[in-house]
């Protein structure tokens, strides 16, 4: 089997997990990493038996590295990921892509230009019964979908410093609505504010309305005492939940209700094996450079109605 030669480019919390994941697969080979911290450079390439770097660009001179994972601090993502693909390497971008869209459109651009792989790291994409449940809508399994409800909710996160809780926690749950819904919201309202963390907002809820009359309620924060990541979708039929962390799915219908049996995955296994057969077999990715963009788009929008108090328009 040929396997892919891989690079990681920031190894903080998740930067370590991506080279993990990478070192297990049978179709990767993990090459290098880089962090701008020596230490930390240095303790993570000897934990996984690779070549450590400080400068990135070093680093994408090395001609055995073919594709990238990009999991630097929220705001240095686009800077990293566009000197990967001028490099000529396929990238995953970590969410949520970039700082603002015109950097998101010019990675477009220059993946696009060169053939290469952009695809940004959603990764609920990945757990099975989010899979299900995208399916279900599809086929009309529980009706028309009427309306979808995510909580992503939890203290906060160490990692986190230069970006707030809709650009790091709540962009997942706006791509997840564009997935299982296969539509793009026509306009956002959202409520913002910092409760205990003053530099970046703490909390949101955020509604998405659709053309065709459904709508999307998505509740994000980094103040609840515990971790809650769960999905909500309400049919005309039928109603199904999912809980992402231990992807328990149940459908509930006027009859009974049900709890699919799948075998547990690890998402970002799943989404980097993913990446790997994508530039093996030279076949489009689950998640583009185009949803990454758009839910970016989504995600500022928020942002603005927040600032404005006002409903946004999407284009």
């Amino acid at each position: 089997m040929k396997k892919i030669g891989v690079a990681v480019i920031g190894t903080g919390f998740w930067g370590r997990n991506h080279a993990r994941v990478y070192k297990e697969l049978a179709s990767t080979n993990l090459v290098a990493i880089c962090d701008t911290n020596v230490e930390r450079a240095k303790a993570i390439a000897d934990q996984f038996g690779v070549k450590a770097y400080t400068d990135s660009g070093r680093m994408l001179k090395n001609k055995e590295i073919e594709a990238v994972s990009v999991c630097t601090w929220s705001t240095m993502l686009a800077k990293e990921a566009q000197k990967s693909l001028h490099a000529g390497k396929h990238v995953l971008v970590e969410k949520p892509m970039a700082t603002n869209t015109q950097q998101a459109e010019k990675l477009l651009k220059t993946a696009q230009e060169n053939g290469l792989h952009l695809t940004v790291g959603f990764l609920m994409r990945f757990i099975p019964g989010l899979q299900q449940i995208r399916e279900a809508v599809e086929k009309k399994k529980i009706g028309d979908m009427v309306s979808a409800t995510a909580k992503r909710v939890s203290q906060w996160p160490e990692r986190i410093g230069d970006v707030g809780v809709v650009k790091d926690t709540a962009i997942h749950d706006i791509d997840v609505m564009r997935f299982i819904s296969q539509e793009d919201p026509v306009s956002v309202y959202a409520k913002t504010g910092s409760m205990r963390h003053r530099k970046f907002e703490d909390y949101a809820q955020i509604m998405l309305n659709y053309e065709s009359g459904k709508s999307a309620f998505i509740e994000s924060n980094w103040l609840t005492p515990y971790k809650t990541r769960t999905l909500n979708v309400t049919g005309s039929d039928a109603i199904m939940r999912l809980d992402y962390i231990t992807q328990e799915l149940w459908v509930e219908n006027a009859q009974e209700t049900v709890q699919p049996r799948r075998a547990f995955q690890e998402p970002l296994k799943m989404e980097l094996q993913h990446f790997a057969d994508c530039i093996l077999e030279k076949k489009k990715p689950v998640v583009t450079g185009v949803d990454g963009l758009k839910a970016l788009q989504i995600a500022i929008a928020a942002l603005q109605s927040s600032a404005k108090n006002a409903a946004v328009k999407l284009k």
